[in-house]
């Protein structure tokens, strides 16, 4: 299976998705998708959760840049929704033998398709980190700005044609 996403449309609004199986048991994967303090070892921002549905999200990037959010969907331990912004985040797991198959989809209400090929750049990234995470790795989140390993995963996607085109925070260039 591609640790790469793809560009899909859910209910007519362009998405991206990506499907990891980890070899974790569905518990601690939750855990790792849930739980503010583990959410620091990979999430792109701090994140403040009621877990339930229609709890109140926060996630702050900066001190001068937060979002708010809602969970939408709360149903241990197999899928946790949540508005992100205008966008909708929702992650799937699936028990697989001893491991876990996690889906992850992310609809682009936001940018739209323009910003499909820096926001899948962006979770591929955070989903490696999820991953070395559950795997015993204390890396703290990406850093802010686009990173030589993120250039590298949009220069990917937009190579495999999905679509790009919105602003790059961080990034002087235009990303195109």
């Amino acid at each position: 299976m591609s640790r790469h996403g793809t560009y899909t449309q859910l209910d007519g609004s362009p998405a991206v998705r990506f499907e990891r199986d980890l070899p974790h048991p569905r518990d601690a994967v939750w855990r790792v998708i849930t739980e503010p303090a583990e959410l620091a070892h990979w999430f792109p921002c701090e994140v403040e959760v009621d877990l339930r549905v229609g709890g109140a999200m926060r996630f702050v990037f900066s001190p001068e840049f937060e979002l708010d959010g809602e969970v939408v969907a709360c149903e241990p331990p197999t899928r946790f929704a949540f508005r992100w912004g205008r966008d909708l985040l929702a992650f799937t797991l699936e028990e697989r033998g001893a491991g876990t198959r996690l889906v992850l989809e992310h609809v682009l209400n936001e940018e739209g398709a323009p910003g499909a090929a820096k926001t899948a750049a962006g979770w591929h990234l955070c989903l490696d980190a999820l991953a070395a995470r559950l795997d015993g790795s204390h890396a703290g989140p990406a850093p802010e700005g686009p990173s030589p390993a993120w250039r590298e995963r949009y220069d990917e996607y937009v190579a495999a044609g999905v679509p790009a085109g919105a602003a790059v925070p961080g990034d002087g260039a235009s990303r195109h």
